[in-house]
């Protein structure tokens, strides 16, 4: 058999050049190097644009139907579309990981050996590798979730594990994004680690553990009902030193995950006197309150505008995204990170912006902009469309629908403290989340919390033992609401799509 023709492709700015073979899509090869594929390759986004700046790249049919004239004409092109036909130069963005690592100090009984601790994020893995004695943080590790190639939102990847063989892909793509951090944790500082303790969404948790995801891509919506899941290193695929024992926390129902038990031993919910609450916002809301002496938690779909997906040019908190908006003497100023021109806007500046344009009346109550325009021009070239604000409108009302709703099932007392959790929750501006009506309550008791899924797992690796983490106690003491279930929901949900009048 002939040897594959392999021709050359040049990455600029990162002056990488790849052998690849001839006729090699352009999404197998370009997703390590930072293009993302927010719509699972199905060229409905344009994410994944690519600009051609040497040699040919010739338009598929569904470019010339998605892409202007102008784009074509100016080399851009879709990489989960094309394909290398011959030696080209493509001009790449670069995704930057926002991590929220955690340096949290824990109070526990000391031990030898050494752990790892895992957030299994739906865009972003983040290992720490702790001394058991000391409780001491040896070392970090990161990646980009490689399942991001089949999709942004966990329900694409669902999808994605339902065609033959998905399951098996999704689940060795991530099992070996994560072995492979972990390996380079214990080559770092030459140890050998004893246990690995993993929290993730509920769809990562089937993934990661192989199980079918079926049940999770219709209503109800019912996930498998295993407790914790326990693996030996080598059955993993793993090969580490002392083969350590790896376990996956459960979740706690619907789609409220493991990540969100970790959140409650954080942030210490489950013993608090008072009544507290838990959000971590993303592309599903997942929501929590209660104290010592009960929990009620909810999961609900908010959509992708937290996190910039279906926003006209909506980003993730990268160099060139608008992250802040604020008004000074009647005007908009903006912050672009990394400085210079910006290239399109993220969740946080998308809030801001929007509480703005209620402020100066530019947007009113409905969302609807108060000119009749359609598009609000913000820093050239960003633009604010009408219909991002309804999409900004959509993930807002279902969250604070859910928080209504579990309000209303508690005591009349108000939540002494709310705490936001996840990246979106951490950056966003509380006064601009409380303006748009996101949440209601005073200022002074809305805190960030940090990554409470990673301390959350730190804080179970190092508090437990192996046996204790299956958490049935505090588990017992959860209970799981499913909001579509809730005769009011649905007028709720119309009603918190509403901004709040000035």
């Amino acid at each position: 058999m002939a040897a594959p023709e392999l021709i050359r492709v040049r990455l600029e700015p990162l002056g990488r050049l790849l052998e690849v073979e001839r006729g090699a899509p352009l999404r197998d090869l370009l997703f390590a190097y930072g293009v993302e594929f927010p719509c699972g390759g199905h060229g409905r986004c344009r994410k994944c644009r690519v600009r051609l700046l040497e040699g040919r790249l010739p338009l598929t049919a569904d470019e010339e139907k998605i892409l202007s004239a102008e784009e074509i004409a100016a080399g851009w092109r879709l990489a989960c579309r094309a394909r290398a036909v011959e030696e080209i130069t493509l001009e790449i963005g670069q995704w930057e990981l926002a991590i929220l690592a955690d340096d949290s100090a824990i109070a526990f009984t000391p031990r030898s050996g050494y752990g790892v601790a895992v957030d299994v994020g739906t865009t972003t893995l983040v290992a720490q590798l702790l001394d058991l004695a000391t409780g001491h943080v040896l070392g970090v590790r990161s990646a980009l979730n490689p399942q991001t190639v089949f999709g942004a939102d966990v329900m694409s990847r669902v999808q994605a594990a339902l065609s033959p063989e998905g399951l098996e892909r999704l689940s060795s793509l991530i099992r070996d994004a994560i072995g492979g951090l972990i390996a380079e944790l214990a080559a770092s500082v030459q140890v050998e680690i004893g246990e690995v303790v993993l929290v993730g969404n509920t769809v990562m948790h089937h993934l990661f553990c192989a199980i079918d995801p079926e049940p999770l891509s219709h209503y109800p919506f019912r996930p498998s009902e295993e407790g914790l899941k326990n693996y030996r290193a080598h059955e993993l695929g793993w090969e580490l030193p002392g083969d350590p024992l790896v376990q996956f926390l459960p979740c706690l129902g619907g789609f409220v995950g493991s990540d969100i038990l970790a959140g409650i031993l954080a942030t210490g919910l489950e013993e608090a006197e008072a009544l507290c609450g838990l959000l971590d916002l993303g592309t599903n809301g997942e929501i929590v309150f209660g104290n010592r002496d009960g929990i009620l938690c909810a999961s609900t779909a908010a959509g992708p505008a937290f996190e910039g997906g279906r926003i006209s040019m909506g980003m993730r908190a990268a160099t060139g995204a608008i992250v802040e908006a604020s008004l000074r003497n009647g005007s908009l100023e903006f912050h672009v990170l990394g400085g210079g021109r910006p290239r399109g806007i993220c969740g946080s500046g998308l809030v801001d912006v929007v509480a703005a344009g209620l402020e100066l009346g530019r947007i009113a109550p409905s969302g609807r902009f108060t000119d009749a325009s359609r598009a609000w021009p913000l820093l050239d070239p960003v633009v604010l469309l009408q219909r991002d604000v309804r999409e900004l409108q959509l993930a807002k009302g279902a969250v604070a629908a859910g928080v209504r709703l579990l309000l209303g099932s508690l005591a009349p007392a108000k939540p002494e403290r709310i705490w936001l959790a996840g990246a979106f929750g951490n950056y966003v501006d509380r006064a601009s989340a409380r303006r748009i009506g996101l949440i209601e309550a005073p200022l002074e008791r809305i805190s960030p919390a940090g990554n409470t899924a990673l301390l959350g797992a730190k804080i179970a690796l190092l508090r437990t033992t192996a046996g204790e983490r299956d958490f049935s106690a505090l588990r017992r003491k959860v209970r799981h609401v499913p909001l579509a279930d809730h005769p009011d929901f649905e007028e709720i949900y119309v009603e918190s799509m509403l901004f709040p009048p000035a």
